[in-house]
C-alpha cells in the first residue's frame, strides 16, 4: 500500500483556491489549516470571527494507506458516525462547498442582508426573525441576586425551535449583568432532547 501524500498535497492546493472564491462570494474571511503530521492527515476549514477567534465548519480527512479522502458525518437515526468517501477532486470541492453552505444556513446570522445593505449597517443584521410563542418564564431565582429565565420561539425562515436563556446577576455594587444564550434545534431533535433530559433528571443536582 502506498503512503504517498502527493494526492493530499495536490488537493490541499486546489481547495485553498476554491475556498477563497466561495468566501469572497459571501464576504467572509475563510481559510484552512493543513495537518500533515497526523496518522490520517486532515484539512480543517474555518472562518475568522471579529474577535480573531476561529469558527470551524468542516474537516476533510485523508487515508494515506488507501489514498482516499473522506468526511465524517453524524447519523442521528443510527446514533453513529458514518464515513463518506470522496473519490475525486470534484466530489471533494462539492463536499466542502456544501459544508460551507450548511454552515451559513445554520449560523444565526443573515449574511444576505449584510451583503445587500446599501449603507453597510450591521447593527440589526445579525439577528434572526423569531416568533416568540411564550413570554420569559422564570426557571430559577435566588433572592434578588440571580434569575434565570427561558423563552421559546419559532424561527420564521426555517421553522426550527429556539430556546432563549437569559441569566441575570446583580453584583454587590448593584450592577445588573445580563447573559443571553440562544439554542436552535429542529423538530426531529426536540424529542431526543426532551427524552435525554427526562431520563437523567434524577442525576442532576439542584442549584445552590
Amino acid at each position: 500500500m502506498s503512503m504517498s501524500l502527493e494526492w493530499f498535497d495536490r488537493v490541499s492546493g486546489e481547495l485553498q483556491d476554491h475556498l477563497k472564491s466561495i468566501c469572497e462570494k459571501y464576504d467572509r474571511n475563510g481559510s484552512m489549516i493543513v495537518e500533515r503530521g497526523s496518522k490520517h492527515p486532515r484539512i480543517e476549514f474555518y472562518t475568522e470571527l471579529d474577535d480573531n477567534e476561529r469558527d470551524y465548519f468542516s474537516t476533510l480527512f485523508f487515508d494515506p494507506y488507501n489514498e482516499e479522502f473522506y468526511m465524517e458525518s453524524f447519523e442521528p437515526d443510527l446514533g453513529q458516525i458514518s464515513k463518506v468517501i470522496l473519490s475525486d477532486i470534484e466530489d471533494i470541492v462539492d463536499a466542502v462547498h456544501e459544508s460551507f453552505h450548511n454552515y451559513l444556513e445554520e449560523d444565526d446570522t443573515d449574511y444576505e442582508d449584510d451583503l445587500d445593505d446599501p449603507d453597510g449597517e450591521v447593527s440589526d443584521i445579525y439577528e434572526i426573525d423569531v416568533d416568540w410563542e411564550t413570554p420569559e418564564v422564570t426557571a430559577y431565582i435566588q433572592d434578588d441576586e440571580v434569575e434565570v429565565t427561558y423563552q421559546f420561539g419559532i424561527v420564521q425562515e426555517t421553522g426550527d425551535g429556539v430556546l432563549k436563556r437569559i441569566n441575570r446577576i446583580r453584583t454587590a455594587d448593584d450592577d445588573l449583568i445580563k447573559d443571553e444564550t440562544n439554542f436552535i434545534f429542529s423538530k426531529e431533535e426536540a424529542s431526543t432532547i426532551i427524552a435525554m433530559i427526562a431520563s437523567h433528571m434524577d442525576s442532576l443536582s439542584e442549584m445552590e
